[in-house]
């Protein structure tokens, strides 16, 4: 069970990530590799995986003994260079404090990491070359797809925060949970999972009995959050189905790793087989992401049904409706409107200010 608490302060500072982000998809999609949940829907993906994740990715394994993984990890950025260039300016004494948290009673710690614990810039190498080799086979044949999966889970989020307020946007990122008296209730949420899954993805199985017990008595221990005004990160991971993923770092935005998608792990797509509008039209409709598309340039609604090939009154209905989800805005000249996209309705399509 997790439960986040919100100051007055944090209900203003929820925020949606605009764009996925690869490192956290990363740590996830590695998760969920060594995990034994989902094995229907998730079963040649792991196999296809674990046939062609190279050697040279075997060190994130080492980063996470015993079903702990260092805290420097928990970063965003936009790009995978992004994301590595700030676990690598993480202050030495918290790396060093996270290596020895984590490595604490597990028996012999491999050269490389305490090289790391030293801050030897060879083990920072050591570490890059790792996460590259795991984003290249993992991620990068898949990373359109994911954009336009967020796009689409972006969408969604503020069309329900835009019709219906805040507590039902949270509600519809986790089913079942509820905001309920500054406290997000995610009822039966697992607590963090084990990051374990990922070393015995990449460095083979282990017996581990005994670790899986303890691993699943933390699951079901409640944790709670409290934000305290730091405010909130919404981003959704495509790759994982267990619980929430919490990033909780004094003095940061606390960060909210949470399932979406169809359930199934993303898969690179047959040459020519993507649509003009991606995940887009499954979050908001062919015709409403048509009408978006159309956007990209002032039209009067007369100009807009006609593009979309629909009814003026139609027109004008889809266009109320993504303007209170600020996708659009509408200004009146005389006796007629235009309809243009806002900011936040470019980078849900994808267009370029």
């Amino acid at each position: 069970m997790l439960h986040i608490r919100f100051t007055a302060e944090d209900m203003s500072r929820v925020r949606f990530a605009p764009r996925p982000s690869p490192v956290p998809e990363l740590h996830a999609a590695l998760l969920m590799l060594g995990a034994s949940h989902e094995g229907l829907l998730f079963g040649r993906w792991r196999g296809r995986l674990l046939r062609t994740l190279p050697g040279a990715a075997e060190p994130l394994g080492e980063l996470v003994p015993g079903g702990a993984a260092p805290r420097f990890l928990d970063v965003l950025g936009g790009t995978r260079e992004e994301g590595f260039a700030l676990i690598s300016s993480a202050r030495p004494e918290f790396v060093r404090s996270e290596l020895a948290r984590v490595y604490a009673g597990q028996g012999a710690v491999p050269p490389w990491v305490r090289a790391l614990h030293r801050g030897d810039a060879t083990a920072w190498d050591t570490l890059d070359r790792a996460q590259r080799a795991a984003h290249e086979t993992v991620l990068a044949p898949v990373w359109p797809l994911i954009q336009d999966l967020h796009r689409a889970e972006f969408t969604r989020y503020a069309l329900t925060a835009a019709e219906q307020g805040l507590a039902a946007a949270l509600a519809a990122v986790a089913p079942g949970s509820r905001l309920r008296d500054g406290v997000w209730e995610w009822p039966s949420a697992l607590s963090a999972p084990s990051a374990q899954s990922a070393r015995s993805a990449l460095e083979g199985p282990e017996a581990g009995e005994a670790r899986a017990a303890r691993n699943a008595r933390a699951a079901r221990a409640a944790r709670e959050v409290r934000l305290a005004g730091r405010g909130l990160v919404l981003l959704p991971t495509f790759h994982w189905r267990g619980g929430p993923l919490v990033q909780d770092l004094p003095d940061r935005p606390v960060v909210l790793a949470y399932p979406a998608g169809g359930g199934l792990p993303p898969a690179p797509e047959p040459r020519g087989a993507r649509s003009e509008d991606g995940g887009l039209a499954a979050a908001l409709g062919r015709t409403r992401a048509a009408v978006l598309r159309a956007l990209a340039e002032p039209r009067t609604t007369t100009d807009l049904a006609r593009r979309t090939g629909i009814g003026n009154a139609t027109a004008s209905a889809h266009a109320a409706a993504l303007r209170a989800a600020g996708l659009i805005t509408t200004t009146r000249t005389g006796r007629s409107v235009h309809h243009e996209q806002t900011p936040l309705g470019m980078l849900v399509v994808g267009t370029t200010p």
